[in-house]
């Protein structure tokens, strides 16, 4: 078995690869395809808020920034449970721990939970995604 090197992949590669995999809940990602994700969204997020915020102003329509923002969200929450679903696989754990997120401090937990390091070799959600064999 032979490790998979990241500039294979690249930053913006694990960012498409979460939308090709949109509901792939099984099997594991590795802490480098979350975080990837997780910083192009928040990158995104953050620019359609501002083409919110100057098309409402030029506008004079305050709905625009709301309207665009829960586009994106709805675009990207799929994925978004999918990939950490599979993280939390990564590190031996359901994915129904992402529901920790849904109560005051538990998406602490559940991102204490996506820092973990990923179990060496198979565990009972598929293979070590590092390693190709």
């Amino acid at each position: 078995m032979t490790v998979v090197s990241q500039s294979r992949v690249g930053p913006l590669g694990y960012w498409v690869g979460c939308f090709h995999k949109y509901t792939t809940f099984e099997g594991r990602a590795r802490r480098a395809e979350f975080w990837w994700y997780t910083l192009f969204n928040a990158i995104l997020y953050f620019v359609v808020a501002m083409v919110g915020v100057l098309i409402s102003y030029a506008t004079e329509t305050p709905v625009v920034t709301g309207v665009l923002i829960v586009l994106y969200l709805l675009a990207v929450l799929v994925p978004s449970l999918a990939v950490t679903c599979r993280r939390l696989h990564d590190a031996g754990l359901s994915g129904w721990w992402q529901l920790l997120g849904i109560i005051p401090g538990g998406s602490i937990a559940v991102l204490v939970m996506t820092i973990l390091p990923g179990n060496p070799g198979t565990n009972r959600y598929g293979a070590d995604p590092r390693l190709i064999g």
